[in-house]
């Protein structure tokens, strides 16, 4: 991803499910460029890309409104059913920019959520507390965050006739628009989203989304291969 350079956390916070879901956890994504990234982030274009950066996410990672196709598996962030869960905050930073910050920016949450520990929890009811449940998290037991279901995001930027997979910030300046897939490890498309003004045919479309099945498949194999690196320096 050239000069890119992106930094992704994860923080976890009990909370309490919404009404309309009750079996579900919550995970929100927000996304920092920092002005020293890039000139074109100084102002109000620093605001404006974040947020198009936020929303492209929650699009490819969370699914609908009511959490049907999120990539994240929210019923697994459920403590007790319509009294408590768990709240993810992830929150990208965009430190330097060359281009392809959506494919980067995923890469590192899904490596965010690969290294983030969710603490056991003990719970009792208690007819003092009105129902509500009474929480003790551990210290020392944490939960494997499963990110077996978070996808990778391929974006195929459209420059003439043709389109370039991993663009950098040259090439995505002269893009009349660009398509971004989500797709998990078993090749399954789990969202999907649209930059620029200029129109697609379908069938450009369905051929864009068949080159990020391909090129999804080896980005995993270099992105185990990474983790991996990083985790065994990190034993050393």
């Amino acid at each position: 991803m050239g000069a890119t350079e992106v930094i992704a956390s994860v923080k976890a916070e009990l909370g309490k499910p919404t009404i309309l879901h009750p079996d579900k956890g919550k995970v929100s994504i927000y996304v920092d460029c920092s002005p020293t990234a890039a000139p074109m982030f100084e102002g109000r274009g620093s605001e404006e890309l974040s947020a198009e950066l936020s929303v492209g996410l929650q699009r490819c990672l969370l699914g609908g409104k009511s959490g049907a196709g999120a990539a994240i598996d929210l019923s697994s962030l459920i403590v007790v059913e319509g009294k408590a869960c768990w709240d993810l905050y992830i929150d990208g930073l965009v430190v330097s920019s060359d281009g392809n910050l959506l494919d980067a920016l995923a890469a590192a949450i899904k490596v965010a959520l690969s290294d983030t520990g969710i603490p056991k929890v003990n719970v009792s009811l208690n007819n003092e507390t009105d129902g509500e449940p009474e929480v003790d998290i551990s210290d020392e037991e944490f939960l494997q965050f499963d990110t077996s279901g978070v996808p990778v995001i391929i974006t195929l930027t459209k420059v003439g006739k043709h389109y370039i997979v991993d663009a950098t910030s040259e090439e995505e300046s002269q893009m009349s628009s660009a398509v971004s897939v989500s797709v998990n490890s078993h090749g399954q498309i789990c969202g999907l989203t649209k930059r620029g003004g200029a129109g697609l045919d379908p069938s450009v479309i369905f051929d864009m989304i068949s080159v990020a099945k391909n090129v999804s498949q080896r980005f995993y194999t270099l992105l185990e291969s990474a983790f991996a690196a990083a985790e065994a320096v990190a034993d050393e």
